[in-house]
């Protein structure tokens, strides 16, 4: 367990620089600001997986024990739940996002034998999944803004 937990602060150290970089080039927002709040979500998604590998039920994904950790330290009226909802605040989704999912994608790139199993149906797949996206997003918000009259 102790090198799991090792790896997961390296990996977590590696994605904090990542998103200060993120925040600070997208968003503007200082590194010294945005560390307190990286410093929160990072501490409780370390003890959401320690929680995780320590209880021996397995079938609950670690990202439930989480997700209720971080809604049990943000339930108004628990010690320093202002501060941390302010700390967080600082920290932009996208910000976080963007270097997990580089991490995702830089997984499944280690794993090309597995993914030339799935084919190159896999790929058009996966193209027609993200242009249909795209095109959706496009159309909401080419609806959404000609409806409140910005375009």
């Amino acid at each position: 367990m102790l090198k799991s937990i090792q790896e997961w602060v390296l990996l977590f150290i590696i994605v904090s620089v990542s998103v200060l970089a993120g925040n600070l080039i997208g968003y503007e927002v200082m590194p010294l600001d945005a560390l307190p709040g990286i410093l929160v979500l990072a501490g409780i998604s370390l003890i959401g997986l320690i929680i995780h590998k320590a209880i021996p039920y397995k079938k609950v994904p670690s990202i439930a024990y989480i997700g209720i950790l971080a809604f049990i330290v943000t339930i108004p009226g628990m010690p320093m739940q202002e501060q941390i909802v302010d700390w967080t605040g600082k920290v932009n989704l996208l910000a976080i996002a963007t270097p997990i999912l580089g991490y995702a994608g830089i997984s499944i790139g280690r794993s090309w034998t597995d993914f030339k199993k799935l084919g190159w149906k896999t790929i058009v797949i996966g193209m027609c999944v993200l242009l249909g996206t795209y095109l959706g997003s496009a159309i909401v918000a080419e609806i959404i803004l000609r409806f409140q009259g910005i375009i």
